[in-house]
């Protein structure tokens, strides 16, 4: 097996050090690839002196899904794991890695984080939809056989955020296996808020609505289920927000708007969803993917080409 890590980072210098030490520690033979966003901390300085990294790539978009796509581009093992900037690789990691892929074709992990009254981690979560079985995995700890982000041709970069979760949907569809496995640990650093991309934002209702909206619509059409679930996701989050209102924590008017944006972010993402299902009626469902354009970096740092 030869493992590349991609690890896309933005303005979080102090965390990604952190996180290449630990990789350097525990997957020591594996190739690095840090993606950079547009940050203005100093990242680009500190990757280009160290001597574990072998790849940088710089990209002037924000987004955490194009970040992966351009880490992805330039991998070359035929084992590929993402790891945010902001968690750190356990000793059991590299094992599990290689554990989990031997059993299935993508491998994900807990991510334990730190809490006021301890500890806790992700459990492996699963949902029957329009009769796939599908397995989420969290977007930073996560690796995969190469051969397998090549056929459904990487993240959907039309998603800010909820790329995992479209991803999951995807490999349903060509029923690839994904394996729990609880060695493969990483433990996030508590100095900042956890990545959003296994879901979206708690609080920006218009995008987490125009991308589930999305995803469901690009993924099963037009079917009840995809009603059904967002149905149920709305009225959920609706009694929540009616229960801020009752305690006080929360205005009448704030639940009222609120609603307006489940109901706008839904409309815009159920017709964003359709039209690229009909831009890509393969069963990738990805229109938005690695193969359809090539401008992600505006700088590469290669020190692979020295080595050799």
């Amino acid at each position: 097996m030869t493992l590349s890590v991609v690890v896309p980072t933005l303005n979080g210098r102090d965390q990604l050090a952190a996180g290449l030490d630990a990789l350097a520690a525990h997957a020591p033979d594996a190739e690095v690839i840090v993606v950079n966003g547009p940050s203005a901390d100093g990242t680009t300085g500190m990757v280009r002196n160290r001597d574990d990294v072998d790849v940088l790539v710089e990209i002037s978009d924000r987004t955490v899904n194009v970040a992966r796509n351009a880490g992805i581009e330039v991998a070359s093992g035929d084992r590929i794991a993402l790891v945010d900037y902001d968690n750190r690789v356990g000793p059991s990691w590299l094992e599990g890695v290689r554990s989990g892929l031997e059993r299935g074709d993508v491998v994900t992990g807990p991510v334990c984080r730190s809490l006021p009254a301890g500890r806790t981690a992700e459990r492996s979560e699963r949902r029957r939809i329009a009769g796939r079985e599908v397995a989420y995995f969290a977007g930073g700890n996560v690796a995969f056989r190469a051969s397998v982000l090549y056929d459904l041709d990487g993240f959907d970069e039309h998603l800010p955020t909820g790329g995992s979760r479209d991803l999951a949907h995807r490999l349903a569809t060509h029923d690839y296996e994904l394996v729990w496995e609880p060695e493969a640990t990483v433990r996030h650093d508590p100095g900042e808020p956890a990545a959003a991309d296994g879901g979206e934002p708690d609080h920006d209702w218009r995008w987490k609505y125009r991308a589930l909206a999305y995803r469901l619509a690009k993924n099963y059409g037009l079917r009840p289920t995809v009603l059904r679930r967002i149905g149920s996701h709305a009225v959920g989050d609706a009694t929540s927000v009616a229960r801020d209102v009752l305690s006080g924590e929360a205005t009448p008017s704030g639940w009222v708007g609120n609603g307006r944006d489940v109901v706008a972010g839904t409309a815009s993402g159920f017709g964003e969803g359709m039209a690229a299902r009909a831009r890509d009626r393969s069963p990738k469902r990805n229109p938005n993917g690695i193969s359809k354009r090539a401008d992600r970096a505006v700088a590469k740092y290669d020190w692979r080409e020295d080595a050799a």
